[in-house]
């Protein structure tokens, strides 16, 4: 049975194969055992995994299913699946692949703008993101990763497993786990005391973090971000949810910015471009031109607007945020 992927034809929804490394008991004890016992917050970072790891025919990421853990992999392919044989216009799984390859190209294009000198890519709330094992231009960066200790120690333990079986290998200069609670004070200090630089270049990487923190642990982390660019040429990279997404029932999302093209030039950055999922930069050819696609409805209706007055159905909304700043910008 034919299906059909965001309005596009496509192949029926491919069959789940996990690969054997998943299913060797120390892999599935690990799994199992923080899957009963981590917050949503954590759980989260496996989620956006298996995201990855189903979407493999756009995304390029060998470790995303060892880091998934069966339980994500069969629930989101179960969702997928379903998808298909509806013949859904938006296909489960849709927002994070395209979201992931957003990410992946505006990194890659900050430190092509950084035309001399060291850079490195600071990644806040890391999870189970392996970029520096599967991003090219990450190879003469240093890439940190700082995210919860109990967070980083099981990732750390499940990419050794890959290594040992010859999934991957590190494309990036270097990479550095630095345990850390964004939410505390001492997370830069920490990020300092592991090697962070601040008057080397820096691409700064947001992705599905902000909007678990509260309004004011999240103006902290921007705030901290901004003063930064008084000492070095700073990219930032970022998601936003508008006030709608963060509505959704039993979600665990706190902050939220209907303007985000507002807000970041207000602490001091420049240059800002905000996209939304369908734009031209964030399209992949995963979005269609259909006009009842709902990426495609969101972006006909006025920002301002909380609720579609066609169908009465809440506007919820990601927002793709890249900016910039620099000594002399801030100077000016």
């Amino acid at each position: 049975m034919a299906g059909y992927e965001n309005g596009a034809e496509q192949p029926s929804c491919p069959e789940l194969e996990l690969p054997e490394l998943l299913l060797t008991d120390a892999i599935r004890e690990l799994h199992s055992e923080i899957e009963n016992q981590w917050d949503s917050l954590r759980l989260s970072a496996f989620q956006t995994a298996a995201g990855r790891a189903l979407w493999k025919h756009v995304v390029n990421d060998p470790l995303a299913d060892v880091l998934a853990g069966e339980t994500y992999l069969r629930r989101l392919h179960e969702k997928m699946k379903n998808d298909h044989m509806s013949n859904a216009r938006e296909v489960s799984g849709v927002i994070l692949a395209v979201r992931t390859l957003w990410f992946d190209s505006k990194i890659e294009a900050g430190i092509a703008s950084f035309r001399n000198g060291e850079t490195q890519v600071v990644l806040l709330g890391a999870g189970m993101d392996a970029r520096a094992y599967r991003l090219s231009c990450l190879k003469d960066s240093e890439v940190f990763e700082v995210d919860f200790n109990d967070v980083l120690q099981v990732k750390t333990t499940l990419i050794e497993e890959a290594w040992e079986h010859k999934y991957s290998q590190l494309i990036a200069k270097s990479v550095t786990r630095v345990a850390a609670d964004i939410r505390e004070e001492d997370w830069l200090e920490k990020l300092k005391q592991s090697g962070y630089k601040p008057e080397r270049n820096t691409v700064w990487v947001l992705e599905g973090i902000l909007y678990y923190l509260s309004p004011s642990h999240a103006m902290k982390v921007l705030n901290v971000i901004a003063d930064i660019c008084d000492h070095t040429n700073t990219v930032l990279l970022a998601d936003f949810m508008n006030k709608s997404s963060t509505m959704l029932s039993n979600s665990s999302f706190q902050f939220y910015s209907d303007w985000p093209d507002h807000l970041l030039p207000s602490l001091g950055f420049s240059n800002v471009k905000l996209s939304q999922i369908g734009d031209p930069d964030a399209n992949f050819g995963l979005i269609n031109d259909d006009p009842l696609n709902l990426f495609n409805k969101l972006r006909s209706l006025p920002r301002t607007l909380q609720i579609n007055p066609e169908d009465g159905t809440p506007c919820r909304r990601l927002y793709l945020v890249q900016a910039s700043s620099s000594p002399i910008q801030v100077l000016l």
